[in-house]
């Protein structure tokens, strides 16, 4: 009789496991690294879904596209939050101060998306800054992407 309600769980569980689908969300920091304070630093959460499908044309021969019947303020969601965070900079160069503060923001978005119950998945970082010519201006980009 024990073999059969445990035969019975695990047969539960695997079917649960299987109709079990995974999501991804994605949170993006972005920190200025413009000096003076000028720029602007958030964290980035959308709070809507798109379907890809409504915005993805098929080329058949390689050089034809209908991506021109997508229309780019289509794809733009108005649901999103927006947290602010400080510059790297300050008028005197790095602001360590504002590096600590920004982590302490992003550390509790962190949490906030774990208290939810989403898993950190991958962390891909990008920046863009002064590349040789004296333009002052650039930002620092870290995308995490969750999943559960």
């Amino acid at each position: 009789m024990k073999n059969v309600f445990l035969f019975a769980a695990l047969f539960l569980w695997s079917a649960l496991d299987l109709t079990a689908q995974t999501q991804y969300a994605v949170v993006t920091s972005i920190e200025s690294i413009i000096p003076a304070g000028l720029g602007r630093s958030r964290i980035i959460a959308n709070k809507e879904d798109l379907n890809t499908a409504n915005f993805t044309t098929q080329r058949t021969d390689g050089i034809k596209s209908d991506m021109g019947t997508v229309k780019r303020q289509d794809i733009k969601i108005d649901n999103f939050e927006e947290t602010k965070l400080l510059n790297f900079f300050s008028i005197s160069g790095i602001n360590f101060q504002n590096v600590a503060s920004n982590d302490a923001m992003i550390s509790a978005k962190l949490n906030e998306m774990a208290a939810a119950g989403w898993e950190l998945a991958f962390v891909a970082t990008g920046v863009e800054s002064d590349a040789g010519t004296p333009d002052g201006e650039g930002i620092f980009v870290t995308r995490y992407i969750f999943k559960r």
